[in-house]
């Protein structure tokens, strides 16, 4: 009896002894937002601080992007096993070559607006100057310049606004809860006649979802399945506690230095959430509907950014 007590102590101590990995059997997942620390992924922060993806069983690692390090590059060299992609980004991977699958439609509307220098309404602003990210995200504006003949003077820039507030250029694309909230933080506050909203004018493409390659979600369909349903409760919890989430965002900052402050990454995270809400429902879906990728495809291949047309069929499991 003195011997089975004895065996079964050192057992326990072996159990103690093991990494928790080891104990949980978690499997490793690899992640990877497609821009530095902020409020944009914070629902991705807060299901890993609070433990949510360790719950569904998996031992989730999340890896920022450099200069060097895109999650484009990543993903197709198998070095990640999920990024975030705006919608536009994953048809022309696909159309590409690179087969992808939408586990999570985070965006349901399309944060992008231009901004000039002026009162002027930037559609009124034919030929002018306009400056664009290097890193990419201008394929709709780029689509609306054409559609509707404003030939506009694409201009990039590794940073969107230091080209804007210094006068360089006509007018700013923007983000809705980046750029746009950074200018409201200068002495160069536009008016509600100056900013263009994609949303608001026919090209409401929704932006942010998660994709995996085909293959390597045909490796454990189910390890992908997990990942989504804790990712979609973090931001879940994040919508229902915004104060605490911001806490996470801006320890996640801090540790990479980014420069930021609380504020504005308060409303980074507020219009994030309002972007992420059906505006016909008014609820946070987390679906691709067949009408987005539809409509994304139609002005996509119109305008040259697309060899074929592309269907949801493709980016669906």
């Amino acid at each position: 009896m003195k011997k089975a007590f004895l065996l079964c102590l050192a057992l326990l101590l072996l159990l103690n002894a093991l990494p928790l990995r080891a104990q949980e059997n978690l499997k490793p997942f690899v992640f990877m937002p497609q821009w530095t620390p902020q409020a944009q992924f914070a629902g991705y922060y807060v299901a890993l601080e609070k433990g949510f993806y360790r719950e569904e069983g998996l031992d989730v690692h999340i890896n920022h992007p450099s200069s060097t390090s895109t999650p484009m590059a990543r993903i197709k060299d198998h070095e990640c096993d999920a990024i975030t992609l705006q919608l536009v980004q994953a048809m022309e991977m696909l159309d590409n070559g690179l087969s992808l699958v939408n586990i999570l439609q985070t965006s349901m509307n399309n944060g992008l607006v231009i901004v000039s220098r002026t009162e002027q309404n930037p559609m009124e602003m034919k030929g002018a100057k306009v400056v664009t990210w290097r890193a990419g995200f201008g394929q709709i504006a780029e689509c609306m310049s054409v559609e509707l003949s404003l030939d506009f003077d694409w201009i990039q820039a590794a940073e969107s606004l230091n080209l804007y507030v210094v006068g360089a250029v006509d007018a700013a694309l923007a983000m809705s809860y980046n750029e746009y909230y950074q200018l409201l933080q200068t002495n160069l506050i536009p008016s509600e006649n100056s900013v263009y909203r994609f949303c608001d004018h026919g090209f409401n493409i929704p932006e942010d979802g998660i994709y995996m390659s085909r293959e390597t979600y045909a490796k454990d369909p189910d390890r992908a399945r997990r990942f989504a349903i804790a990712s979609r409760r973090g931001w879940e919890w994040a919508a229902a506690h915004p104060e605490e989430t911001l806490d996470i965002v801006m320890s996640y900052v801090q540790r990479f230095r980014v420069s930021t402050n609380r504020i504005l990454q308060r409303l980074m995270l507020d219009e994030v959430l309002r972007l992420q809400r059906n505006k016909e429902s008014g609820e946070q879906e987390f679906r691709l509907l067949p009408e987005m990728v539809k409509q994304a495809s139609d002005l996509m291949y119109r305008n040259g950014m697309l060899k074929r047309q592309i269907g949801i069929e493709e980016l669906l499991p």
